[in-house]
């Protein structure tokens, strides 16, 4: 048995470890993680900018990437705490945008401002016990290459945005929309498609 595994099989000291990274009831890890550990598991291509402003809730224990020439703008988060962060080339992660993982972006993505893209839900079916005591579910969200995601969408656990899509401003996306797509709306819906034989964005509705 690894010691990883090992760690995860003993609650205690599975407990133990991540205080040691997180302090308790916190998501930000602990300085020395930040400076110390996570440069040596996660991955960052050349010319990457993290503003300075950017909170990086980011964990050794799950992986975090990011592409080539990438930016991410100040007074977002990125978390990786629950699933991993991946973020492709040439990709923008604009203004106050929140990614919590699982989430994979795909290169020449543009995130605009204030998104929410969480692969994560808070388990909220037991009536008899605090929402913050039931655990958590996760399911991973993909966004494919080439999207340009407006600002103050949110984006929900599960979902895929296929390639060279476009999400209008405002839209909360529960369903997944085909590549090649406009969507609009509370909760979203394709208003566009590209015509391979037309050549052209066709309305839908």
């Amino acid at each position: 048995m690894s010691f990883s595994e090992k760690i995860k099989s003993n609650p205690r000291l599975k407990k133990f470890v991540h205080w040691l990274l997180i302090p308790t009831n916190q998501a930000r890890p602990r300085l020395w993680v930040r400076l110390f550990l996570n440069p040596f598991y996660h991955k960052k291509g050349k010319g990457v900018i993290i503003r300075r402003w950017v909170r990086m809730d980011v964990v050794p224990f799950n992986p975090f990437s990011i592409g080539s020439n990438s930016v991410i703008e100040d007074f977002s988060t990125i978390n990786n705490g629950v699933g991993e962060v991946q973020i492709g080339a040439n990709a923008l992660v604009g203004l106050g945008n929140v990614i919590i993982g699982p989430v994979k972006i795909g290169n020449n993505v543009i995130l605009a401002q204030n998104i929410v893209a969480s692969g994560l839900n808070h388990h909220y079916t037991d009536v008899h016990q605090p929402i913050h005591k039931q655990g958590v579910g996760v399911a991973p969200i993909v966004i494919e290459d080439d999207c340009w995601i407006g600002a103050n969408a949110v984006i929900t656990a599960g979902v895929t945005i296929g390639k060279h899509s476009v999400v209008a401003a405002g839209a909360v996306v529960t369903k997944n929309i085909p590549p090649y797509s406009v969507a609009v709306g509370n909760p979203s819906r394709v208003i566009k498609r590209y015509d391979e034989v037309q050549k052209e964005w066709i309305k839908t509705s």
